[in-house]
């Protein structure tokens, strides 16, 4: 990892951790569903969406404070999704960043619920910004709720079920993860231009950014998927294949899914040529995103 981005995570990822779980520990809500809220949100995980939120708004010199709660919310968000995503009516998974997924723990009830909690909680904390214009927060929980949606994850969510039926085509796989994946990190990104003020032409070229390197950060899932191991994903390793899912490597092989991610990582790089400040951060994100091995 670049030294600049070693440097940025090692200062902000304990400040992300601490919103985070402040915005959640101080609400008045029954103690064990409390628990189980925290109990994913502390299983670990790369924060990479928060840290998008707060790089963005580093990298134009603005207050970090808002930034951190907004990140924080995405976090939720994800969090909410990957509850979720793991009960036995969705993947039916049991191991999650390491441990045993939520309702494994606490019964499928309340990790639904928890992920319900995750998910409402979110846009009050970003409804409840300070120093930040009403305008401003009209438009990020605008921006979250279509991110977060029937029309982002959600509906990504419904494609890549409907997927499991039959052979997608690369077009068809991308608008799925261009969804289910892709749009939390373009809200990610494009929340911080928000809150820094960036310019038009910079929330364009941001966005773009962003659209590649979610499809990037997908592309490395499904090869990890083939070529880690459990313990050093987290997450039970395979899974993809043993279910015969649509995959990148499935649909162009192997080598060709690596092609296609540089690819991706190279016109994420293009499109940050387009930003008028520096965007050195970006750019170590992204090589962190391909050669990720988690």
């Amino acid at each position: 990892m670049e030294t600049t981005l070693k440097q940025f995570i090692e200062v902000q990822l304990p400040e992300i951790e601490t919103t985070l779980y402040d915005l959640v520990g101080k609400i008045e809500a029954p103690a064990h569903l409390k628990e189980s809220m925290l109990y994913s949100l502390k299983a670990g995980g790369k924060r990479i969406r928060p840290l998008f939120v707060v790089a963005v708004c580093e990298m134009y010199k603005k207050p970090l404070a808002a930034s951190l709660v907004v990140g924080s919310a995405v976090e939720m968000i994800h969090t909410y999704s990957l509850i979720h995503d793991d009960l036995p009516c969705m993947d039916d998974d049991e191991l999650r960043r390491g441990k045993p997924t939520n309702h494994v723990v606490y019964g499928e009830a309340l990790a639904t619920l928890a992920g319900d909690a995750l998910n409402t909680l979110a846009f009050g904390v970003v409804a409840r910004l300070e120093n930040v214009t009403a305008e401003q927060k009209l438009e990020l929980i605008n921006l979250l709720s279509v991110a977060a949606g029937a029309e982002g994850m959600v509906g990504g969510q419904i494609l890549d079920m409907d997927g499991e039926q039959r052979l997608l085509n690369i077009q068809e796989l991308e608008t799925v993860h261009v969804n289910k994946t892709g749009a939390l990190l373009r809200f990610s990104i494009e929340s911080g231009a928000v809150l820094a003020g960036a310019s038009e032409e910079d929330r364009k070229a941001l966005v773009a950014y962003a659209h590649h390197i979610g499809l990037a950060f997908q592309i490395q899932d499904d090869i990890l998927d083939i070529e880690g191991t459990s313990e050093e994903l987290g997450k039970t390793a395979g899974k993809d294949v043993a279910a015969e899912k649509s995959t990148y490597p499935a649909l162009l092989t192997l080598d060709g899914a690596k092609q296609k991610l540089n690819e991706h990582y190279n016109f994420a790089i293009e499109a940050l040529q387009k930003v008028s400040i520096e965007t050195t951060l970006l750019q170590q994100f992204a090589q962190y995103i391909v050669r990720r091995s988690n």
